[in-house]
């Protein structure tokens, strides 16, 4: 399932979701954010998180923080916009969350889920299905993690690892 193309609405948020990865590149995490959106309202935020919870990605900590604030976990007539996209934990938790509609910024053709090296959003396997829409704001979301990924290059080529 295809949706139409970028909206000046995914731009509004996915600069909200940029914002959510400028917290976690200030923590000196891996710079991706999340929102969830239910008719231009912003649910749920997350952003990458250093922790002892492998689960705790930016779409997931946004879905559970949407889904409380509902008091229930179909989330329906939401749609996540995040800046990367999608590894396959995350794509599986958009469709057991019954996202509406998935948009992501960046393409990760190493991890991705969405598109690039499995589809398990738009899976017809799948008992539910989410529209996806990519690309939106790319390069923002993608400086920001190259920005990200030299600097801890080069922190650790000045440890010596």
């Amino acid at each position: 399932m295809r949706d139409r193309g970028p909206s000046g609405a995914d731009e509004v948020f996915m600069n909200a979701a940029l914002d959510e990865a400028w917290d976690a590149l200030r923590r000196g995490d891996v710079p991706v954010g999340a929102v969830v959106v239910r008719g231009g309202d912003v649910l749920g935020r997350g952003s990458n998180r250093k922790s002892c919870d492998p689960t705790a990605h930016a779409e997931v900590l946004a879905i559970r923080s949407a889904a409380e604030r509902l008091g229930h976990w179909n989330l329906r007539d939401c749609d996540l916009y995040v800046t990367l996209e999608p590894c396959p934990m995350c794509a599986g938790a958009c469709v057991n969350a019954r996202i509406g509609a998935l948009v992501f910024g960046a393409r990760d053709p190493r991890a991705g889920a969405a598109g690039s090296l499995f589809d398990i959003p738009r899976d017809t396997r799948l008992n539910h299905r989410c529209r996806v829409r990519q690309g939106v704001l790319a390069e923002a979301c993608l400086s920001l993690l190259r920005e990200y990924f030299v600097e801890r290059r080069h922190r650790r080529a000045q440890a010596g690892m």
